[in-house]
């Protein structure tokens, strides 16, 4: 009797450890909405940039600029722009505005986007580090040039850590789901 007795103890309490152990791996909840309408808002600039400013007709203005730690561009003659947060065409209004008071009487600025801010893979993959970031890169893509996923390697779905609004946000979502620049993905380690 006190055999059966303790042999039910113990299986409770290992039941009770499987549970708190299955919950603590489900402690980030799914990606929240705003991770998935950040995929297809405009692009906002920040740290690790780099853009390709076109003044017309102004070739010395015309030059490639990144975006410092502050979030600014150090531009010729207006000096230092804010540039985190801002959509390209928000950027280029502001330039323009800024040439517009007394250096051009009707500046043409055109913004592109030269070199992304890179993406961070870490966890479970071949090579975890920092990797160039391309328009319409998925999490799977991201994965793939990080080294594929490693043995033991959650191939379902991963986290994602990603700035939103000037908030950072981590959720879970599939690898299928598309990336921004500046994004963390992070590939955990299976159960079984």
């Amino acid at each position: 009797m006190w055999f059966a007795r303790s042999k039910h103890v113990l299986s409770l309490a290992a039941a009770a450890c499987i549970s708190a152990g299955l919950a603590s791996c489900t402690s980030y909840a799914p990606a929240p909405k705003a991770f998935n309408q950040a995929t297809i808002q405009p692009y906002r600039l920040d740290s690790g940039d780099r853009l390709r400013v076109t003044v017309f007709e102004q070739p010395s203005l015309t030059n490639t600029y990144a975006v410092d730690q502050a979030g600014y561009i150090s531009f010729p003659l207006i000096g230092q722009v804010p540039a985190r947060g801002q959509t390209l065409a928000a950027l280029e209004g502001a330039i323009a505005a800024k040439l517009k008071q007394g250096y051009l009487r009707n500046p043409d600025v055109t913004i592109e986007v030269d070199r992304y801010r890179p993406v961070f893979v870490m966890g479970e993959v071949g090579r975890p580090g920092q990797y160039s970031y391309v328009p319409g890169m998925t999490a799977q893509n991201a994965i793939a040039i990080a080294g594929g996923f490693t043995p033991r390697g959650n191939q379902r779905d991963i986290d994602i850590t990603r700035k939103i609004n000037g908030e950072v946000l981590t959720g879970r979502t599939s690898i299928s789901s598309p990336i921004l620049a500046g994004d963390t993905i992070y590939v955990r380690e299976r159960l079984f």
